[in-house]
């Protein structure tokens, strides 16, 4: 579950910086030029864009989230074999370098 956590808390903040972004383009929308309009206007759509993208996100980490514990749940002792042996790689790897 740490990939979903991960994920999640990565999504969170893309939804914040692009909230956040709203408000300043809501807070400043009376006092541009043209030109501003223009580039106010892109950044809204690539916002759009970015919540889009967010939301896609977000589906996917709870799809790979939800498969990873189905194929746990199916094959328990297997999956601690293999958490085991990453771990028993990375510890003699890491164990070498020192």
């Amino acid at each position: 579950m740490l990939a979903e956590e991960t994920n999640e808390k990565g999504s969170n903040k893309l939804h914040d910086i692009v909230n956040e972004a709203q408000d300043f383009m809501k807070s400043t929308s009376e006092h541009v030029s043209d030109r501003a309009k223009e580039l106010r206007d892109r950044l809204e759509t690539a916002l759009e864009s970015a919540k889009e993208a967010t939301r896609k996100m977000q589906e996917k980490a709870k799809e790979a989230a939800k498969a990873t514990d189905h194929s746990i749940r199916e094959h328990p002792y297997e999956s601690i074999g293999v958490a085991f042996g990453v771990g028993l790689l990375l510890g003699v790897l890491l164990g070498r370098r020192r």
